[in-house]
């Protein structure tokens, strides 16, 4: 599998919300690109397979890219992607969803901006604009899930919804609304996330110790669970 070259840019103003703006290519086309999830959903543009929104995943997916693909996108923080989507987390999971099907004819406009636009640059330039920052600010639970991703997942979550004033009950539906995912399993997938980051510098055992595993194996089932395969096979080419 050949790969051309993926880069990450600052979000600027709208940094609280977003972790980066990023742009990605391929040489020879990539029939089987791996995608794991990272508790974070995307707004993704390529000619060839349209502007959509990512979903949070629960488990690695796969994209086919064609030789020459040219792709951007925006990267949201875990549970500010309803600032600019609206309530909509819960129903994109897992899902590739045309952006047109939540903005109508705005997203149906940028679409056709984008495909005219000449470069990368021109894109980010439209897909910026497209994303004014929002007026409102962050509520207690936004706050609480931000504090789940600092900790890199690792944290007492009686404690985070006690943080927020609300019950654990309560922190798991608005968690579930915000990220599409429940505090359990936002947890688990920030921590898998810290992990694979680790592993391009740490030993397997120093990741599961480092990150708060109970030990090596459990770092492994979840590896399992997330992508289909043991740590060691994990960024295989």
């Amino acid at each position: 599998m050949e790969r051309g070259h993926y880069q990450e840019f600052g979000a600027g103003g709208l940094a609280p919300f977003a972790e980066c703006f990023w742009s990605g290519d391929t040489v020879s086309g990539v029939t089987s690109d791996p995608i794991p999830p990272d508790g974070c959903m995307d707004i993704v543009f390529w000619p060839e397979g349209g502007l959509r929104v990512v979903g949070t995943m629960t488990t690695q997916q796969t994209v086919a890219l064609p030789p020459g693909a040219h792709l951007v996108g925006v990267r949201f923080r875990p549970g500010m992607a309803g600032f600019f989507l609206g309530g909509v987390a819960p129903e994109l999971v897992d899902r590739w969803t045309p952006l047109e099907d939540l903005w109508g004819g705005r997203g149906r406009s940028l679409h056709q901006e984008l495909g005219e636009s000449p470069s990368a640059a021109a894109r980010f330039l439209l897909l910026s604009r497209a994303l004014p920052r929002p007026e409102g600010d962050f509520d207690a639970v936004h706050r609480a899930i931000s504090a789940i991703v600092a900790a890199g997942g690792t944290v007492d979550l009686d404690w985070v919804a006690s943080q927020a004033g609300i019950s654990p009950r309560q922190f798991r539906r608005r968690s579930i609304e915000e990220t599409g995912l429940s505090p359990k399993r936002l947890c688990r997938v920030v921590r898998f996330r810290r992990a694979a980051a680790l592993a391009a510098r740490l030993g397997w055992a120093a990741v599961a110790a480092e990150c708060g595993y109970s030990d090596q194996a459990h770092l492994i089932r979840d590896f399992r669970e997330f992508t289909g395969a043991p740590p060691t096979k994990f960024g295989a080419k």
